[in-house]
């Protein structure tokens, strides 16, 4: 009869044998650079927010832009993941420069930056596309973490814009929402005559003739059978589409 030699002890831990499963020790996803554009027509505000960005972890200042029209254009050719985006900017403002984007790259998100409260503004703000808004006044940290949160596809609206909307929203619940009357164009032409810009101007501005800019002046008036530079400038302020912080005589 064979007898079973017993294996001597060394004190070494048995030995599991191989199950043709290799366990790996997952490592933790590198996180991705947030790509941010910065658009306002304010030089020294550019800087001071690019100076503050520059030295934080995972973020990449590409570019900067002086207005709606250069924001949009430089966010065509740079897609940037988020733009830090002002509202109130010449030639085009950052609320119908975001609506454009929104329309055409959705995937880019923006984040409204205003120096003044957003009464009258939120419902326009909210069907914009914007991602969130916060008031210059913020902290340069919570810049920092509304950017982060916004990348990472979060809302972020500051304590005073999320009781603008509550209290926007209260007043016209019930009340149906205004068909849009002008064009993506006729806007941008009524943007530039609230702003004071003479025909000539707005049309180097958009790139087209002088003639077609008084075509689209009086579609703009028939339409909102508003007849005078003045009451198409308030219309223009009521609707959003410019700011302008002095009274209109």
């Amino acid at each position: 009869m064979n007898r079973v030699r017993s294996i001597p002890h060394t004190g070494a831990k048995p030995t599991r044998l191989d199950s043709g499963v290799h366990t790996r020790t997952s490592k933790p996803k590198a996180r991705r650079t947030v790509r941010v554009l910065l658009a306002d027509d304010h030089p020294v505000v550019r800087w001071g927010l690019s100076c503050y960005l520059a030295p934080q972890r995972h973020l990449e200042v590409i570019g900067e832009a002086g207005n709606g029209l250069e924001a949009v254009r430089k966010a065509r050719e740079l897609c940037p993941d988020v733009i830090l985006m002002d509202i109130s900017m010449p030639e085009l403002n950052g609320l119908a420069a975001t609506e454009i984007l929104h329309r055409e790259r959705p995937e880019i998100k923006v984040l409204l930056i205003s120096m003044y409260p957003y009464s009258g503004q939120m419902p326009r703000i909210l069907r914009s596309g914007a991602r969130g808004v916060l008031l210059k006044d913020s902290q340069p940290a919570e810049m920092v973490a509304a950017i982060r949160k916004v990348a990472a596809g979060q809302t972020c609206f500051s304590p005073a814009a999320a009781r603008q909307a509550l209290q926007d929203l209260t007043n016209k619940r019930g009340c149906g929402t205004s068909p849009k009357v002008l064009s993506e164009r006729e806007e941008q032409v009524l943007v530039g005559i609230a702003e004071g810009f003479s025909n000539k101007d707005i049309a180097r501005h958009l790139n087209i003739s002088a003639r077609t800019i008084e075509t689209h002046r009086g579609h703009i008036m028939r339409k909102l059978k508003i007849h005078s530079i003045a009451g198409l400038t308030r219309f223009a302020i009521a609707e959003g589409l410019v700011e302008i912080h002095q009274p209109i005589e």
